[in-house]
């Protein structure tokens, strides 16, 4: 199955969707700057649920041996992750 192309903006609104579903809460001002734990309190078990969240958003998996700390310090970081996830062959 191939994963249609998807633009950065695209997946930035559906990491901020799958983010505001997991926390149960509107996001607003959300930019790529701003910090996943720090502030958006966000926990290693709201991560999961976000990952599977934009699994399902975005119709691709995440490949947890990729994934490092660092992309997901901020919704930027995140962004790019599944954007580069989504890009491959």
């Amino acid at each position: 199955m191939t994963t249609p192309e998807i633009d950065r903006a695209a997946i930035r609104e559906r990491v901020v969707e799958a983010l505001a579903s997991v926390l149960g809460r509107e996001l607003v001002d959300v930019d790529d700057s701003t910090r996943l734990f720090d502030d958006l309190n966000l926990d290693s078990t709201s991560v999961l649920g976000m990952l599977m969240e934009l699994e399902d958003k975005v119709g691709m998996e995440v490949d947890a041996d990729e994934l490092e700390p660092e992309h997901l310090e901020t919704v930027g970081a995140l962004t790019d992750f599944i954007a580069s996830q989504v890009t491959r062959p």
